[in-house]
């Protein structure tokens, strides 16, 4: 395996001869919300750029995460059924929601050359320009420059509108904040959590041998108490695809920086009984899956990633390298380390990468799940209590409908036990999202859009986070950015009553009625066995 091509970021010389591009919309991020915004806009006869930081375009979607995220199937309307109808066709099947990452990376590059949309990559932000409440124009690593009417922050980190003067948060707010139940520190979850009692420390039972890799220095007094804010946030992983046909599997390598001593608290797992770590191993066509965290010890590189959404360039490298070292470290341990039983090892040697996968990153995922980074704060802070149907908005730009759904963000020590805290898994029924939500304050911007890091507090994200939402609000907010250009105004001003229409008109469900077909509480209940 080539691990010198799998990197998150590699430095840009500066160009003399830099470009300079102007169109009406500059996307940056081209996340499933950067496309279906870029899409839209040559819909609406705008010109558009695409400005991607990686050597991808496609998010999460294109990266493994092939098991959709649905909640209920009638939320998705708009560019987003269209991507899915895609996927059925590419599969020649009435409906599909689950897919290989090449099936999704293929219909996203047909749709770039299908509407004739300039996509840039591994063009790195390095400042924006502005005069007074407008951006002007962006400034890359490379020296080029983007310069547009409208800009739209699609990216899962929310660089563009930190460096653009807007506010935002980082980490879960107390439940005091917005007056929730949901955020905050979280402890006693029925699920992900440990089922048996296992000893934290070195040396089984001694204290001073020090606490096992994996497990937060927490003291019993910085424990917090229930819904207390801090800075910490929902743990990192990669969805990894994996296959188990011979013909078509790569044995799990070792990683360049593989230390089993991460995995002794797995092991320790094990041992007392609880084989659970690659439960959630959700098929895909063609003999794969899509490899997810599962349970109290799996995937999730848990405490690992609170220093991204702020970090360098350079940190979050450091942070994307020790994940790619983690999550394949556990499957070649799991593999080949004969502590672990025969049976299992067995089981995961039964699984590999598969070849015709990512060929350009060694065959593994080339995007982190970025579960969660800044979120801006706007006039309308999305909370628990949309999520719950407590509160309505008066501008739906469309549905979020899958569980409130927060990984665990930090595992501890209590009373000599491992415990897990942050995790979170409330069924909800679908619920629509502010347009306010997705554009800044005036004050702080008024040419910009942001539909995913959106205006949310922890909790509620952790529904609206999906990445079928993220394609419904990226179209959304280009048809608002549209209606900015068409009558010169800023994205404040815009007419909702007008963007409602223009919306409806292009398929978007932006209103739920309890009438409509699915149950998304009863599948959240089944998934879990609840």
């Amino acid at each position: 395996m080539d691990f010198k091509s799998l990197y998150y970021y590699k430095p840009t010389l500066p160009k003399l001869d830099f470009k300079i591009i102007e169109k009406d919309l500059i996307v940056y991020g081209g996340t499933p919300a950067g496309l279906t915004a870029a899409v839209q806009a040559r819909r609406n006869g705008l010109t558009v750029a695409v400005v991607e930081f990686s050597r991808n375009i496609g998010g999460m979607t294109a990266s493994g995460l092939g098991a959709t995220d649905l909640g209920a199937e009638s939320a998705i309307g708009g560019i987003a059924k269209e991507f899915y109808d895609e996927i059925a066709r590419y599969y020649n099947k009435e409906k599909q929601w689950r897919f290989e990452p090449k099936a999704a990376q293929s219909i996203f590059a047909s749709w770039m050359d299908k509407y004739d949309i300039p996509v840039f990559l591994n063009e790195h932000l390095q400042k924006v320009i502005k005069e007074d409440e407008k951006i002007i124009d962006i400034v890359m690593e490379s020296n080029n420059r983007f310069k547009g009417k409208i800009f739209m922050d699609c990216s899962y980190e929310g660089d563009l509108l930190a460096q653009s003067g807007v506010s935002f948060f980082v980490g879960r707010e107390s439940n005091a904040t917005y007056k929730e139940i949901y955020n905050g520190v979280q402890f006693g979850a029925p699920h992900h959590k440990f089922e048996k009692w296992i000893d934290p420390y070195v040396i089984e039972g001694q204290k001073e041998s020090g606490i096992l890799p994996g497990i937060s220095e927490d003291s019993k007094e910085s424990l917090g108490y229930q819904g207390q804010g801090d800075h910490r946030i929902q743990a990192y992983n990669f969805r990894i695809c994996l296959t188990n046909n011979p013909k078509n599997r790569i044995p799990f390598p070792k990683p360049p920086k593989y230390e089993p001593q991460r995995y002794e608290l797995l092991l320790r797992y094990i041992k007392s009984g609880v084989w659970d770590a690659m439960k959630l191993h959700t098929p895909l066509p063609n003999d794969k899956s899509d490899l997810n965290n599962h349970g109290a010890i799996s995937t999730d590189n848990i405490g690992n990633n609170y220093e991204w959404p702020e970090g360098s360039y350079e940190k979050r490298e450091e942070i994307f390298q020790d994940h790619v070292n983690y999550d394949l470290g556990m499957l070649y341990f799991l593999s080949n380390d004969e502590r672990v039983p025969h049976s299992i090892r067995e089981e995961v040697a039964s699984w590999g990468l598969p070849k015709d996968e990512f060929t350009e990153t060694g065959h593994w995922p080339h995007q982190l799940y970025i579960r969660e980074a800044r979120r801006m704060i706007s006039d309308y802070v999305m909370t628990d209590h949309n999520c719950l149907g407590q509160s309505l908005v008066k501008d739906p730009v469309g549905l979020a409908s899958f569980h409130m759904d927060s990984h665990n963000c930090r595992r501890v020590v209590i009373d000599g036990r491992c415990v897990n805290e942050g995790d979170v898994q409330v069924p909800i029924s679908p619920f629509e999202i502010s347009y306010r939500s997705i554009r800044p304050k005036s004050e702080e911007c008024v040419n910009l859009l942001v539909p995913v890091c959106l205006s949310s507090s922890h909790i509620a994200y952790g529904s609206i986070r999906m990445e079928p939402v993220f394609m419904i609000l990226g179209q959304s907010a280009s048809v608002a950015a549209n209606l900015a250009i068409k009558h010169n105004t800023s994205v404040q001003d815009i007419d909702y009553q007008e963007l409602k229409q223009e919306l409806k008109k292009v398929n978007q469900v932006v209103e739920w009625s309890s009438n409509m077909e699915d149950d998304p509480i009863k599948r959240m209940q089944e998934t879990f066995g609840q």
